[in-house]
Protein backbone atom coordinates (compact mmCIF):
# COMPACT_ATOMS: atom_id res chain seq x y z
CA UNK A 1 0.00 0.00 0.00
CA UNK A 2 0.91 3.69 -1.00
CA UNK A 3 1.39 5.73 2.54
CA UNK A 4 0.48 9.40 1.48
CA UNK A 5 2.90 11.71 2.64
CA UNK A 6 2.20 14.29 5.43
CA UNK A 7 2.09 17.92 3.95
CA UNK A 8 1.06 19.21 7.94
CA UNK A 9 4.72 19.64 8.80
CA UNK A 10 5.52 21.09 5.54
CA UNK A 11 2.54 23.45 5.43
CA UNK A 12 3.57 24.80 9.47
CA UNK A 13 7.34 25.19 8.39
CA UNK A 14 6.61 27.27 5.51
CA UNK A 15 3.56 29.03 7.36
CA UNK A 16 6.11 30.08 10.03
CA UNK A 17 8.50 31.36 7.58
CA UNK A 18 6.26 33.80 6.45
CA UNK A 19 4.28 34.91 9.75
CA UNK A 20 1.31 36.96 8.96
CA UNK A 21 1.14 39.81 11.21
CA UNK A 22 -2.81 40.72 12.21
CA UNK A 23 -2.37 44.23 12.90
CA UNK A 24 -2.33 45.54 9.60
CA UNK A 25 -5.65 43.78 9.38
CA UNK A 26 -6.67 44.93 12.66
CA UNK A 27 -6.06 48.23 11.64
CA UNK A 28 -7.79 48.17 8.39
CA UNK A 29 -10.87 47.46 9.57
CA UNK A 30 -10.79 50.14 12.58
CA UNK A 31 -9.94 52.63 9.70
CA UNK A 32 -13.15 51.27 7.81
CA UNK A 33 -15.09 51.29 10.89
CA UNK A 34 -14.21 54.49 11.66
CA UNK A 35 -14.68 55.95 8.28
CA UNK A 36 -18.22 54.00 8.05
CA UNK A 37 -19.11 55.71 11.61
CA UNK A 38 -18.15 59.10 10.15
CA UNK A 39 -20.35 58.79 6.76
CA UNK A 40 -23.05 57.61 9.19
CA UNK A 41 -23.39 60.59 11.31
CA UNK A 42 -23.02 62.83 8.09
CA UNK A 43 -25.68 60.90 6.38
CA UNK A 44 -28.39 61.27 9.82
CA UNK A 45 -27.18 64.68 10.26
CA UNK A 46 -28.66 65.34 6.07
CA UNK A 47 -31.40 63.32 6.62
CA UNK A 48 -32.28 65.67 10.12
CA UNK A 49 -31.50 68.35 8.11
CA UNK A 50 -33.97 67.76 5.35
CA UNK A 51 -36.40 66.61 7.54
CA UNK A 52 -36.95 69.80 9.51
CA UNK A 53 -36.35 71.99 6.07
CA UNK A 54 -39.41 69.71 5.15
CA UNK A 55 -41.13 69.83 8.07
CA UNK A 56 -41.14 73.88 8.01
CA UNK A 57 -42.53 73.85 4.59
CA UNK A 58 -45.04 71.18 5.27
CA UNK A 59 -46.52 73.88 7.76
CA UNK A 60 -46.05 77.00 6.59
CA UNK A 61 -47.87 75.72 3.34
CA UNK A 62 -50.72 74.29 5.80
CA UNK A 63 -51.16 77.71 7.38
CA UNK A 64 -51.72 79.81 4.11
CA UNK A 65 -54.20 76.86 2.56
CA UNK A 66 -56.10 77.66 6.13
CA UNK A 67 -55.89 80.97 4.84
CA UNK A 68 -57.11 80.09 1.70
CA UNK A 69 -59.60 78.18 2.67
CA UNK A 70 -61.39 80.39 5.10
CA UNK A 71 -64.95 82.19 4.06
CA UNK A 72 -64.29 85.57 2.03
CA UNK A 73 -67.01 88.04 1.79
CA UNK A 74 -66.64 88.88 -1.88
CA UNK A 75 -65.87 86.84 -4.77
CA UNK A 76 -62.95 88.63 -5.79
CA UNK A 77 -61.28 88.05 -2.34
CA UNK A 78 -61.12 83.87 -3.09
CA UNK A 79 -59.05 85.12 -6.29
CA UNK A 80 -56.58 87.23 -4.22
CA UNK A 81 -56.26 84.59 -2.09
CA UNK A 82 -55.37 81.74 -4.49
CA UNK A 83 -52.99 84.55 -6.20
CA UNK A 84 -51.08 85.36 -2.61
CA UNK A 85 -51.63 81.47 -2.14
CA UNK A 86 -49.58 81.05 -5.55
CA UNK A 87 -46.99 84.06 -4.80
CA UNK A 88 -46.22 82.78 -1.67
CA UNK A 89 -45.64 78.92 -2.42
CA UNK A 90 -43.24 79.97 -5.33
CA UNK A 91 -41.10 82.10 -2.86
CA UNK A 92 -41.37 79.37 -0.17
CA UNK A 93 -40.47 77.10 -3.01
CA UNK A 94 -37.61 78.78 -3.77
CA UNK A 95 -36.34 78.90 -0.04
CA UNK A 96 -36.38 75.62 0.70
CA UNK A 97 -35.13 74.07 -2.20
CA UNK A 98 -32.13 76.53 -1.79
CA UNK A 99 -31.86 75.31 1.81
CA UNK A 100 -32.22 71.79 0.92
CA UNK A 101 -29.31 72.49 -1.98
CA UNK A 102 -27.21 73.76 0.87
CA UNK A 103 -28.00 70.16 2.88
CA UNK A 104 -26.54 68.49 -0.69
CA UNK A 105 -23.92 70.48 -0.87
CA UNK A 106 -22.64 70.28 2.94
CA UNK A 107 -22.94 66.54 2.30
CA UNK A 108 -21.10 66.57 -0.21
CA UNK A 109 -17.94 68.53 0.46
CA UNK A 110 -18.23 66.38 4.13
CA UNK A 111 -18.10 63.45 2.05
CA UNK A 112 -15.17 64.85 -0.09
CA UNK A 113 -13.00 65.53 2.97
CA UNK A 114 -13.63 62.09 5.01
CA UNK A 115 -12.71 60.05 2.20
CA UNK A 116 -9.79 62.25 1.13
CA UNK A 117 -8.58 61.77 4.82
CA UNK A 118 -9.63 57.91 4.69
CA UNK A 119 -7.50 57.73 1.50
CA UNK A 120 -4.41 59.07 3.43
CA UNK A 121 -4.71 57.03 6.18
CA UNK A 122 -5.75 53.44 4.39
CA UNK A 123 -2.16 54.27 2.02
CA UNK A 124 -0.30 54.96 5.19
CA UNK A 125 -1.59 51.89 6.93
CA UNK A 126 -0.69 50.11 3.20
CA UNK A 127 2.79 51.10 2.75
CA UNK A 128 3.50 50.45 7.02
CA UNK A 129 1.85 47.10 6.04
CA UNK A 130 3.87 46.39 2.98
CA UNK A 131 7.16 47.56 4.80
CA UNK A 132 6.49 45.04 7.08
CA UNK A 133 5.84 42.33 5.28
CA UNK A 134 8.93 42.83 2.91
CA UNK A 135 10.92 43.26 5.70
CA UNK A 136 9.55 39.97 7.21
CA UNK A 137 9.77 38.37 3.68
CA UNK A 138 13.80 39.11 3.62
CA UNK A 139 15.06 37.90 6.89
CA UNK A 140 12.47 34.47 5.89
CA UNK A 141 14.86 34.24 2.70
CA UNK A 142 18.01 35.28 4.39
CA UNK A 143 17.35 32.62 7.01
CA UNK A 144 16.30 30.10 4.20
CA UNK A 145 19.19 30.46 2.22
CA UNK A 146 21.69 30.36 5.49
CA UNK A 147 20.93 27.21 6.06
Amino acid sequence: MANSQDFTAMFKDMFGAFPVDTKAFDEAFKTSATLSEKMSKVALQAAEKSTEIASVWTKDTLTKVSEVSSAKAEPADYSKAMTDFASTQAEAAAEHMAAFAEVAKKVQVETVELMLAAGKDISEDAQEAVKKATDEVTKAAKKATAK
